[in-house]
């Protein structure tokens, strides 16, 4: 069986490293706040290219309390794509703030400038674009409309560590930058872990109190915060993790090179495409074909691990039924639930196991 992801796989490439990091923070048992912790952040400020990285408990916290230390609260209403894991519109959600969800472009799956404009009123204070599978969107475009109206950016890169745009690593463009670290993301940690990085000191300030019991020194508290602490064993994993990110990011994209080009002569596939001026990072290698379905199954039967990120749009589910989107609202969006197959990708992923992959596609009989 060839898994989606194999983190067993990455753990044996590392493990002598790896147990070592564990051992010493279980031999020294600072738990919490850790000197881990500080080491981590310097460390991923460095590879982005922020000023500042707070660690947090996970990515949806990161989004929350960005948006938080924005002052984006009841009343206002926040633009991003009906294209992403709910946990994008759940943090709006969660401030008391209101999503507003636009369609995406069918070539690379992310919000466009001009969807994002359109959608503007006079209560939209911030933009969430979503860097979806590991390709950033179009944010020299995002960028000038929303400075254009003094709208606050964040993006939503926890699929997308170490891409880049125009030369410019995501994170370099927003107000601030929100990152995912759950296991399977191209950084990922042994739980739920999270980031924020920005620029901008005073709000670095503002997300490290929050995330702490809004506070800067221990039983001093200057407004009510919460709990979403990177705990030290995470930071510890994260930091020998990253080490390794360049390089297993260059397999990522080597084995993306070579899907591609194995799966450009079936006409019935769509490809995924990485726009000229991107650095696509390949979190997710995926896919489009009318028999979906059919075609998932075939590859289960062949030993084929797939995935679907996301069979339903934002707009369509439950939860947001009460925003009164309609089915057709966002075609594009709406389509690809229906089209979309992630194939298996991981740095580990062995040129035998591509070609396995390959050629369980080009058996399916259903492409007709």
């Amino acid at each position: 069986m060839i898994p989606l992801v194999d983190l067993k796989a990455q753990y044996r490439s590392i493990k002598e490293e790896m147990d070592s990091a564990i051992q010493s923070v279980l031999e020294r048992t600072q738990f919490i706040n850790g000197p881990e912790v500080s080491e981590f952040e310097k460390n991923f400020a460095e590879f982005c290219g922020s000023k500042h990285a707070v660690g947090v408990g996970n990515g949806t916290d990161a989004l929350i309390l960005a948006l938080d230390a924005l002052a984006v609260g009841s009343g206002d209403e926040v633009i991003t794509t009906a294209n992403t894991f709910i946990a994008t519109a759940e943090a709006i959600s969660a401030v008391g703030a209101t999503p507003v969800f636009i369609d995406v472009d069918p070539r690379h799956f992310n919000m466009t400038a001009s969807g994002f404009e359109e959608a503007i009123t006079p209560r939209t204070k911030s933009v969430i674009p979503v860097h979806l599978y590991g390709q950033p969107a179009p944010m020299n475009e995002i960028s000038e409309v929303a400075n254009r109206h003094n709208i606050k950016i964040i993006e939503d890169s926890a699929q997308a560590h170490g891409a880049s745009y125009t030369g410019n690593p995501v994170g370099t463009w927003g107000d601030v930058t929100c990152f995912s670290f759950y296991p399977s993301k191209n950084l990922g940690a042994y739980g739920d872990a999270g980031a924020v990085i920005t620029n901008d000191s005073g709000l670095a300030t503002a997300i490290r109190m929050r995330k702490d019991h809004g506070r800067t020194q221990k039983y001093t508290h200057d407004f009510v915060g919460t709990n979403s602490r990177l705990d030290t064993m995470q930071a510890a994993i994260l930091n020998v993790k990253l080490g390794h990110l360049t390089e297993w990011t260059d397999r990522r994209r080597a084995i993306a090179d070579v899907y591609t080009a194995a799966l450009s002569e079936f006409d019935w596939i769509g490809l995924p495409k990485a726009m000229e001026d991107a650095r696509h990072v390949y979190h997710l290698y995926v896919i489009q074909v009318d028999q979906r379905d059919a075609l998932q199954k075939h590859l289960a039967d062949s030993g084929v691990g797939t995935g679907v990120h996301y069979p339903i749009a934002l707009n369509l589910q439950p939860a947001y039924s009460h925003l009164g989107y309609k089915q057709g609202d966002f075609p594009v969006s709406e389509s690809l639930g229906d089209r979309i197959l992630s194939l298996p990708m991981y740095p580990e992923l062995t040129d035998e196991q591509i070609q396995q992959v390959v050629g369980a596609i080009a058996t399916f009989s259903g492409n007709s």
